[in-house]
C-alpha cells in the first residue's frame, strides 16, 4: 500500500532521482522551455514552483535554498532577476503542461513544460534560429555555386 507516499519514483533509485529533478529544474528556468515525458513533467512542477516562490521572496536566505537545489549560478541569478518578477501579482500556478505526442521507443507520452508568460522569449529565440538557418543555407549554396564549374557549350565530348 502507498498511503501518504507521495511523489513519483520515476523507475530510479533516490539519488538518481533527485538528480534527475535538479538537472530538469535547472533546464526549465534557464530555457523556459523543456520537452520531456509527462510523468517527469509532472514530477518536476511543484519543485519549480516552489523555486519561483523563492525566487519572489529575494531574499538572501531564498538565494541560498535556490543555490543549494539548482545546479548552476546561472540559473539562480536568472531565477531571481528575470522569471520571479515576471509573477510578482501571481499567487502559484507559473508552468504550463502541454501534451506533444508518444515516445519513438517505448511509447512514453511526452510533453513540454513551459514557464508562463515566456511567449515572448520563446518567439525572439525561434526567429533567432530561423534567421541563423537561413544564413548558413546561403552560405552553403554560395559555396556549392563557386564549387560547381561552368558548364561548358557546345556539347563536344572529347
Amino acid at each position: 500500500m502507498r498511503h501518504r507516499n507521495a511523489g513519483y519514483k520515476l523507475g530510479r533509485n533516490t539519488s538518481h532521482r533527485r538528480a534527475l529533478l535538479r538537472n530538469l529544474a535547472t533546464s526549465i528556468l534557464l530555457e523556459d522551455r523543456v520537452e520531456t515525458t509527462l510523468t517527469k513533467a509532472k514530477a518536476v512542477r511543484p519543485r519549480v514552483e516552489r523555486l519561483i516562490t523563492l525566487g519572489k521572496k529575494g531574499d538572501l536566505h531564498s538565494r541560498r535554498q535556490a543555490l543549494s537545489y539548482l545546479q548552476t549560478r546561472e540559473a539562480v541569478s536568472r531565477l531571481f532577476d528575470t522569471v520571479a518578477p515576471r509573477y510578482g501579482e501571481r499567487n502559484g500556478g507559473y508552468l504550463r503542461i502541454v501534451r506533444t505526442g508518444f515516445q519513438k521507443g517505448d511509447g512514453a507520452p511526452k510533453a513540454f513544460i513551459e514557464l508562463l508568460g515566456a511567449e515572448q522569449e520563446l518567439d525572439e529565440k525561434r526567429q533567432k534560429r530561423a534567421e541563423a538557418r537561413t544564413k548558413r543555407r546561403e552560405e552553403l549554396e554560395k559555396a556549392m555555386a563557386e564549387q560547381q564549374p561552368p558548364a561548358e557549350e557546345g556539347g563536344e565530348k572529347a
